[in-house]
């Protein structure tokens, strides 16, 4: 019965404190009336691709619940830039906070070394959820909380915080070990991208995706970097990362554990898929702070990527621990080197807006 209280007590101090978060984010819409007209270069998007994220990404039950009937009228529209004219009115989101610029930022699904036994150098584990991690779904208690999740162990008759990356680095845990990788480093970068895939000796392969949490917030290794002086605030990115430690081995596990979040895996069937359920598209598919912009939502960003002007409706597929504020988004760039490329480097001012349906305003 104790540990019972004891979660319900829990409980209603989280409740408490999100519900007054959550009131005071509401004082100040983040949506502002626009058009399409008001679209950078609306004309020049590639309208017939655009409705075709929507409709693959109409898949999803949560893209139908937000959508309704459109997701079957887009696939009978003979003119997909009517389509979205007709039926949807634009906002454009904006930050809470008027100084603070919208952040876009990319990730891919990359592929790590491995094998399904331990032997060197293959000796840094691919964990699947462990079997003692509690999740608490507040769903059922309080509805207003379905975006929140509780994680912890259960020790004596306390729920306590899980292991960190550094408790878990130094201990076996009560989880399955789907395989072994040769390099800690590309590990993490792989709990970063949540996805990917491992390649074996044998030229066998295996997809993973995300499967759980450890329950730690996300904390950017890039940002410590700077903040210790290590790499200039303009420089920053995953190949920079990756170079610094190639130039400090001694100082690896110092700078991974800075990030007490660790990512648990999952075999899976496919290729990256995202929040949703749904294989990624490749600069189409991006992720969001859920807690802000429901996932299956139509956006159009404004951007520069690779050193190219971009305007484009994509699709909220997907989230991701580092995803956090208004006007926030990470695009999802494939698997390719270019990819990688990309995607590490991408850090881009950004103007976002939402397509809402008309009946619905």
């Amino acid at each position: 019965m104790s540990i019972i209280l004891f979660m319900k007590n829990t409980l209603m101090l989280f409740v408490i404190i999100i519900l007054f978060l959550g009131c005071a984010k509401e004082e100040k819409s983040i949506f502002s009336s626009s058009s399409f007209e008001e679209l950078p270069r609306w004309q020049d998007e590639n309208h017939k691709k655009a409705l075709n994220s929507f409709i693959n990404s109409c898949k999803s039950k949560k893209t139908q619940k937000l959508y309704s009937h459109l997701c079957q009228k887009a696939t009978l529209s003979q003119n997909p830039k009517t389509f979205f004219e007709t039926e949807f009115d634009v906002f454009k989101i904006q930050s809470l906070d008027a100084n603070k610029k919208g952040l876009l930022t990319g990730y891919y699904e990359p592929t790590i070394r491995g094998s399904f036994i331990k032997k060197e150098p293959y000796i840094y584990p691919l964990y699947n959820e462990p079997n003692d991690l509690i999740s608490v779904d507040l769903t059922s208690i309080y509805a207003d909380l379905k975006n929140y999740r509780l994680r912890g162990r259960v020790v004596g008759n306390k729920l306590v915080p899980y292991y960190t990356r550094e408790q878990i680095e130094n201990q076996e845990i009560d989880a399955k070990v789907i395989c072994y990788t040769d390099s800690k480093i590309d590990l993490f970068f792989l709990e970063v991208q949540g996805s990917g895939m491992v390649s074996f000796e044998n030229e066998e392969s295996i997809f993973v995706g995300f499967a759980n949490q450890n329950g730690h917030k996300y904390s950017s290794i890039g940002k410590y970097l700077v903040e210790k002086g290590e790499i200039e605030q303009q420089l920053i990115s995953l190949q920079s990362i990756k170079k610094w430690f190639k130039k400090n081995p001694s100082r690896i596990d110092e700078v991974l554990n800075y990030n007490k979040s660790v990512v648990f895996f999952k075999e899976k069937k496919h290729s990256a898929s995202g929040s949703l359920g749904l294989v990624l598209t490749p600069e189409r598919s991006v992720a969001v702070d859920k807690n802000i912009i429901k996932l299956g939502s139509i956006l159009f960003l404004d951007a520069m990527i690779d050193g190219k002007k971009v305007d484009k409706i994509v699709m909220a597929e997907d989230t991701g621990g580092a995803i956090k504020g208004e006007v926030r988004v990470d695009m999802f760039f494939g698997s390719s080197k270019r990819a990688s490329r990309v995607a590490g480097e991408l850090k881009s001012d950004l103007k976002l807006w939402i397509l809402l349906p008309k009946e619905d305003n």
